[in-house]
């Protein structure tokens, strides 16, 4: 049997397994549900057992997934959300917008910038590009307002009212680079009713030290304010032994946020949000030769807190944004003024990216020193969208949008001996986009509800090279893209009962072209427009008088002309192209229950199927790996048949909660977390050393709440088995690879007042 037989072969096997899996778990459920169950005198003259289950039953979930609130089960999309102390445990040991990988179904998040510059992936869809003007097809959405860049992206979570993610195509409602999905961040907003608010310390392993705190006061009958920060640092840990920056891996993260509400009437009301951040601390640190060639595996006696490498290293963000939120609760509808502005005032990294010396650790050819990032970033955005208020079986929304982002990104060379700087490139690139969109939501009846939404997107790209010192490169120096897109989505839901519905849904999706800078040995490269056709049907009860709830989904996309990023090779380049068909299939499952009064559980896992399928698209390959992909021409390697980069094909995640009442309100309680992803690839080729083995992280947390949960005091570990792996590569001339943090152990101290 041939590659692609094999492979098509799996594919099938693998959707058969996904169709059992869909057809066992759910609709077992579903018949226990709904089995009858004979009611007796004496069972509903029970009040004692009434209370019991009334204590046992879950929050009702609500998300803003279709841009207004509504329950979690009749939202026709497959949707995650964390809240509460979910994001205090996953926040406590000073961990970055990374800590949510695997934490949910079908998302990976990894970075090769450190804390500064994330890449998201749901359902292994998603862009290896580390370049300023990357794009990617999973947006991140905070507070109503896209973070386009990606160095905006990974701004701290603190005081957040909620993290939503939602996967599948978005583009009717959210329209911005959503083909894969998006993960939506809610911060919590002022409130009317009263002062309130909370603060929290934490200190824990290589002094990694945290100060949280929000306070919201009204400021009037009409006015309220509430101000949050976060301040967070970290010790370096790592000591470098080839002569470069000496101690490394520590960071100092400053951000805070202010919000005023201002509400007259029940007819206006103004949301104003003005935050900031400023870090600095280290970049990636990359480690030369330790993978052990032949395997995936490090090299004997590799430890984590050395490095040998006599490059410098530091990384430096400024940003700041402001949004207004702007609402008219009018007779028959409601109307939204969305205004967005976010700045990158200055972020640059650099590293030592051979990641040794002359003299090893291993054999490094070459030296090569690098650093980049953004100059200037302006970011504008506006939305107006109408929602209708109709009693009856139809409702609408409705709205116009525009962006405009200018950017300035440079990268450089060094000198590894002097650190003097031998080259420099800087470039620049406007983008402006605006789109119309619409949805329709129609009630059949009571139990059947119809949904559909169109968009139509014009985004135009302008980018030019402004400044080549000592850098030579073929092709012209500016190039232009424009293309539009009509998006739509479509999807029905039917309530089998009360608790139970089911759902279906057909979506597509759009990314516009993008353009990478070029170097000298890469010209300008563009890719063209990508498109996502996907297809999706699931379940979502709530179980047991709700004690329990379940999600599941299964679902198959196709994408045409993806946007891939080859990085790296023996030429150490960087370029686009694209596949001309991608396949996704997968199957997703979220549950959670009150077991017993004490101990509660919930449990995410997600299979991810991807392939490439083109049979012309050819990468360079790794310096000195073992490849296991074709070699087509000298250097040039086929990549059809592969996975797409970064995306684990099983997702895994659980966590458990065990309280015991002390009194008094009391409550001493212990709580663990464990998610699991399994292996990867880091580049778009296979080989054998730079595929990332399964990753297993752990957490344990035990504390102590009183005087009515005004009071807590904890201690935690993070990463409690210290697994350590190897999570991304540098493949140009040696086997160089960055990893996960090892364990921690902390405490922490909290009060709410």
């Amino acid at each position: 049997m041939g590659k692609k037989a094999r492979a098509r072969a799996h594919m099938r096997c693998a959707h058969k397994v996904v169709l059992t899996l869909g057809a066992a778990l759910p609709f077992g459920a579903v018949l226990a549900q709904t089995a009858p169950v004979p009611a007796t005198p004496a069972a509903s003259a029970a009040p004692a057992a009434d209370t019991t289950q009334s204590n046992l039953q879950l929050e009702t979930m609500t998300v803003t997934a279709q841009r207004k609130v509504e329950k979690i089960k009749d939202v026709p999309i497959s949707v995650t959300l964390l809240k509460g102390e979910t994001l205090d445990v996953l926040n406590s040991g000073g961990a970055d917008i990374r800590v949510l990988a695997a934490k949910v179904p079908s998302l990976n998040i990894e970075s090769s910038n450190g804390r500064t510059f994330p890449r998201f992936y749901i359902r292994g869809y998603g862009n290896t590009d580390f370049s300023t003007f990357a794009s990617q097809p999973v947006s991140l959405v905070f507070d109503d307002v896209v973070q386009e860049n990606a160095a905006l992206k990974g701004f701290p979570m603190f005081d957040l009212a909620g993290v939503e993610v939602l996967r599948g195509p978005q583009g009717t409602l959210f329209g911005r680079n959503t083909p894969a999905g998006v993960v939506k961040f809610d911060s919590a907003k002022p409130s009317l009713d009263g002062v309130s608010g909370y603060y929290s310390v934490s200190d824990g392993t290589h002094n990694t030290a945290n100060v949280e705190a929000a306070v919201n006061v009204p400021l009037s009958d009409q006015w309220a304010m509430r101000f949050s920060t976060l301040v967070e640092h970290r010790d370096n840990w790592v000591t470098n032994n080839g002569g470069g920056t000496p101690n490394l891996e520590g960071y100092d993260e400053r951000a805070g946020r202010l919000q005023f509400l201002y509400k007259p009437d029940g007819t206006f009301n103004a949301l104003f949000n003005i935050h900031a951040r400023a870090t600095t601390g280290s970049a990636r640190l990359f480690r030369a030769n330790i993978l052990e060639p032949g395997t995936n595996g490090f090299v004997p006696g590799f430890d984590p807190s050395q490095v040998t490498f006599n490059g410098l290293n530091s990384q430096s963000l400024h940003t700041a944004g402001g949004s207004a939120r702007l609402t008219w609760n009018l007779e028959n509808v409601k109307l939204y003024s969305i205004t967005g502005y976010e700045t990158i005032s200055s972020y640059f990294s650099r590293g030592d990216i051979d990641g040794g010396t002359p003299t090893g650790p291993g054999f490094i050819p070459f030296q090569v020193q690098t650093g980049g990032g953004v100059g200037d970033d302006k970011q504008f955005s506006q939305e107006f969208r109408l929602e209708s208020k109709n009693d009856g079986p139809l409702n609408w929304q409705t709205g116009l949008y525009y962006f405009n982002e200018d950017v300035t990104g440079n990268s450089a060379n060094f000198n590894s001996t002097t650190q003097q700087q031998t080259s420099y490139l800087q470039n620049r690139q406007k983008n402006t986009a605006y789109a119309v969109f619409g949805s329709l939501t129609y009630d059949v009846n009571d139990r059947f509800k119809l949904r559909g939404g169109l968009r139509y997107t014009q985004d135009k790209k302008d980018f030019s090279t402004e400044v080549a010192d000592n850098v030579r490169f073929s092709g012209p120096g500016s190039i232009s893209e424009s293309k539009s897109n009509v998006s739509w989505d479509a999807s029905a839901n039917y309530a089998l009962t009360n608790d139970i519905t089911t759902y279906a849904r057909v979506a597509t999706g759009f990314r516009a072209p993008s353009i990478a800078a070029p170097s000298s040995s890469v010209p300008i490269t563009v890719a063209n427009a990508e498109t996502i056709t996907s297809y999706e049907t699931g379940i979502k009860a709530d179980l047991f008088n709700r004690r329990a709830r379940a999600n599941f989904s299964i679902y198959s996309y196709d994408v045409k002309n993806q946007q891939l990023t080859a990085v790296g090779g023996a030429s150490n380049s960087i370029s686009l192209v694209n596949a001309a068909k991608t396949v996704g299939r997968g199957a997703e499952l979220d549950l959670e229950a009150n077991l017993t009064e004490r101990l509660r559980m919930t449990f995410g896992g997600s299979y991810n199927y991807t392939q490439i399928r083109d049979p012309n698209l050819l990468v360079a390959g790794c310096a000195t790996c073992t490849m296991l992909n074709t070699q087509v021409r000298p250097g040039l390697y086929s990549i059809d048949g592969n996975a797409l980069p970064q995306a684990p094909k099983w997702i895994a995640n659980v966590t458990a909660r065990y309280g015991i009442p002390l009194g008094n309100n009391d409550e001493l309680y212990f709580y663990t977390d464990w998610s699991y992803r399994s292996k990867i690839n880091f580049f778009l080729y296979n080989s054998t050393e730079f595929t990332g083995k399964p990753l297993l992280e752990g957490g344990l947390r035990m504390g102590y709440k009183w005087d009515g949960d005004k009071y807590e005091i904890a201690a935690f570990a993070r990463n409690i088995t210290n697994k350590v792996v190897a999570t991304g590569g540098i493949d140009f001339n040696n086997l160089t690879a960055f990893i996960n943090d090892p364990r921690m152990f902390g405490v922490q101290f909290r009060s709410n007042f």
